[in-house]
């Protein structure tokens, strides 16, 4: 019932907001003026056409036609349409992004349950429908863009390694590679966390524990509100039974108290002892790694058309601004006074090597922003995109300001790492900054859009439970995506040197 009730809330903005953009802006934009005229060929049957300004692979076009075969056959027989390519309209091709952004809502819905089983379906309603509305994923659900069909794919991907269906997860992970390229970290991340929670949970039989002072029973506990065997009774009911004989790990990964060289010495370990059964769990992981890497050495490249405006750059601030991005959007969660405090008490009690990881935190920011920062010509030059009158207005404002930027970065990243460090393991953190940073540094160009994966693990493995932070959270995206909206469609303006209306775009 609940799945059923999330859809509808979900299809309610996404049906009326979906008609008013295709009556608004009936013609595609921006993007869409490669994507949906390279579906269309598609739609055609002529599959050996490519654009060569479009970087992504196919993926999307592919799901395209699944979805406009599913309409075909019902608005045939009525006699709306006289030929499947009819069907590869503008609106047409749009509308699998609003499909696919209340199937991602039940994606969501699912995941919350599964690693906070304690938290209750009105709550985690909530939260699927606060983390539904994210600026960048909800506005893009109205365009032919890959944003949210990557972000379906990945974080399906992830539910089904939770669910110990490594092989089902794997094979959607080769579909998110397919439909964005750079989901090939995501698909390693997810095999890479998988086995530290195994590792880590087998830790405690091993000659040397991966908790010292504490159980994972009274640690399951403290994070969870409950113990661990009514824990194990509810997991029983809502999760389907292992098809490995690789022991399960609960539900929700326990903090860890011991040191991250600990961590990894026991993963190292678990993967020694229990390495023929890891490898059969995860080995379709590798396969997908394996041809991607075939792919790219076909290719010559890691994208497929626009090369030169597209090579890898090594753009070291940009894990800076994901970082004050990523907070901005948990405001109510991590700008309040009680984790302010919460987080200077810890910084306090690990001094002084507190103040070396602080030091050493400033001086690689300032080295990132003096020598990595990229500006590319297309955010230069196009002022149709909100990051364009950030740079200009607020980084470049004045010289100084990136450099003075970097004391808030720093402490958005400690703030992140504080917040993820209450439920999550030392390595696990370590392998998520790793992933953020194998993404986004060697993107040239500054892309909101490109934060939102990242921001998703962040936000689904950060254990806030207050309803007022995430209510506060809703109203924040929902004023954030009225704004935005209300640009894109009533506040058109016209360029100089080029005909045609243009909009505002994030």
């Amino acid at each position: 019932m609940g799945k059923l009730a999330l859809a509808a809330i979900v299809s309610s903005w996404v049906v009326p907001i979906t008609i008013m953009v295709n009556h608004i802006v009936p013609k595609p934009y921006m993007d869409e003026i490669f994507h949906i005229p390279q579906a269309q060929q598609y739609c055609k049957g002529n599959f050996g056409s490519w654009d060569p300004m479009i970087t992504t692979p196919p993926g999307l076009y592919y799901l395209s036609l699944a979805h406009i075969a599913s309409l075909f056959p019902g608005l045939y027989c009525v006699e709306a349409v006289s030929s499947f390519s009819d069907l590869c309209s503008a609106s047409i091709l749009r509308s699998i992004n609003g499909v696919l952004a209340v199937i991602c809502s039940i994606i969501l819905y699912e995941i919350i349950i599964h690693l906070k089983p304690t938290l209750g379906d009105r709550k985690a309603m909530l939260h699927a429908v606060v983390l539904s509305l994210y600026p960048l994923h909800w506005f893009f659900t109205f365009l032919y863009y890959t944003d949210v069909a990557s972000v379906t794919a990945v974080l399906a991907m992830y539910l089904a390694s939770l669910k110990k269906n490594y092989w089902f997860s794997a094979l959607v992970g080769a579909f998110a590679v397919v439909v964005r390229q750079t989901n090939i970290i995501w698909v390693l991340f997810v095999a890479c966390i998988g086995i530290i929670d195994i590792s880590l949970m087998h830790g405690k039989g091993n000659g040397r524990k991966a908790k010292s002072d504490v159980s994972i029973e009274h640690d399951f506990t403290y994070s969870t509100g409950t113990s661990a065997k009514s824990l194990d009774l509810k997991r029983r009911k809502s999760v389907n039974t292992a098809k490995h004989s690789l022991p399960k790990p609960r539900a929700s990964t326990p903090r860890y108290s011991s040191g991250l060289v600990d961590e990894i010495y026991t993963v190292l370990l678990t993967l020694w002892r229990m390495k023929w059964e890891l490898l059969i769990s995860f080995s379709p992981f590798l396969l997908v790694l394996m041809a991607f890497v075939i792919f790219v050495y076909w290719n010559g490249s890691i994208v497929l058309g626009a090369k030169e405006a597209h090579a890898v750059t090594p753009h070291f601030a940009q894990i800076l601004y994901f970082s004050l991005v990523s907070v901005l959007a948990q405001a109510p969660m991590h700008l309040t006074f009680t984790h302010v405090v919460d987080l200077f008490q810890s910084f306090w009690r690990r001094r002084p090597l507190s103040y070396i990881q602080m030091f050493l935190a400033l001086i690689a920011g300032i080295f990132s922003v003096h020598f990595f920062s990229v500006a590319h010509p297309y955010l230069l030059a196009d002022n149709r995109h909100y990051p364009f009158y950030l740079w200009r207005k607020v980084i470049m404002a004045h010289w100084s300001i990136k450099y003075l930027l970097v004391p808030v970065y720093v402490y958005s990243w400690l703030s992140i790492i504080h917040m993820l460090g209450k439920v999550r393991s030392k390595l696990w953190i370590l392998a998520f900054f790793l992933a953020t940073a194998a993404v986004l540094v060697p993107a040239p160009l500054i892309e909101f859009r490109y934060y939102s994966i990242p921001l998703y693990f962040l936000v689904l493995h950060c254990n806030i439970r207050d309803d007022q932070h995430w209510l506060l959270t809703g109203m924040l995206y929902v004023g954030v995506n009225i704004f935005t909206m209300m640009m894109f469609l009533f506040r058109p303006f016209h360029w100089d040197h080029e005909p045609g209306i243009q909009r505002f775009i994030w």
